[in-house]
């Protein structure tokens, strides 16, 4: 019996490491890339370690485009993450709270059309959502990538703090009412520093997807000076000309480095959100 578990396992882990190296391996393939010379990294694609390292695709990329280095694209792509993070995490804890915690007619209907909006595609929104920034005169700017989500539009981040609420036993409130505090000073004071964790994996998972988000970008900014990084490597595929892929791919290659930085750093946290989520008591 035990020589069979041990098969197992090997067996078991084989198959993990496997679909893991599939998994990564267009990655590390990218990352490869981006020390191979351009004219050279399509003819060499079967081939993942460079026959020589340069460093030019590096210093190619980081010039930019137009007298705008990379480091501009970054720091828009920083700006937009980091505020729009910081309204999407804050928001959604203060209406998980409201929905968890108090009572109050249509609070189920609300949670309803929470738990509704998590299902529609966001390609559905798109036209009516672009009509009325350019309405409002947004179209151009960073409003439409930043206000929008200071309105806890994410059902995921409600749903995920709601369920860490619950956990949290209501005595606390009990006794922070008697001591005179209200609703604010019980979410400010008890809730908010109970569930860090669930602040930490919702930040995480916001910063990623804003991040990364080309579709939002590319509707709605159309001068290059305001492009985040996303829909900045773009720029460097020209079908009108030559494409400088090896710029591209160093310039893909840095842009993984923030997200990468932020999730070793803080994935115990993750992990402890994700899994205490669901909890009770």
């Amino acid at each position: 019996m035990k020589t069979k578990r041990k098969i197992g396992k090997a067996f078991y882990h084989v198959i993990v490491c496997g679909l893991g190296l599939v998994m990564i391996y267009p990655l590390v393939w990218m990352v490869m890339s981006s020390f191979k010379e351009t004219n050279t990294i399509f003819i060499t694609a079967g081939q993942l370690i460079p026959e020589k390292f340069v460093l030019s695709n590096y210093i190619n990329g980081w010039k930019g485009f137009a007298k705008i280095t990379f480091a501009v694209f970054f720091k828009n792509s920083l700006f937009i993450s980091v505020v729009a993070t910081l309204g999407t995490v804050f928001s959604s804890a203060l209406v998980a709270y409201g929905l968890a915690r108090c009572r109050f007619f249509g609070r189920r209907i609300l949670f309803v059309a929470m738990l509704l909006s998590m299902m529609l595609p966001a390609q559905v929104l798109m036209i009516p959502q672009y009509l009325w920034y350019q309405k409002l005169g947004w179209v151009g700017s960073y409003m439409p990538l930043i206000l929008p989500y200071c309105f806890a539009i994410q059902g995921f981040f409600v749903y995920l703090m709601i369920n860490f609420i619950d956990g949290i036993p209501r005595e606390l409130d009990e006794a922070a009412k008697i001591d005179g505090c209200s609703y604010y000073g019980i979410f400010s004071r008890i809730i908010m520093p109970l569930i860090t964790p669930a602040l930490i994996t919702a930040s995480i998972f916001s910063f990623m997807w804003r991040w990364d988000d080309f579709l939002s970008a590319l509707l709605y900014i159309n001068e290059s000076a305001k492009y985040p990084v996303s829909l900045a490597l773009k720029l460097f595929c020209d079908p009108g000309s030559s494409s400088d892929y090896g710029a591209m791919f160093a310039m893909a290659t840095l842009s993984i480095l923030p997200a990468v930085i932020i999730f070793i750093c803080l994935q115990k946290y993750l992990v402890e959100g994700i899994s205490t989520s669901g909890l009770k008591g």
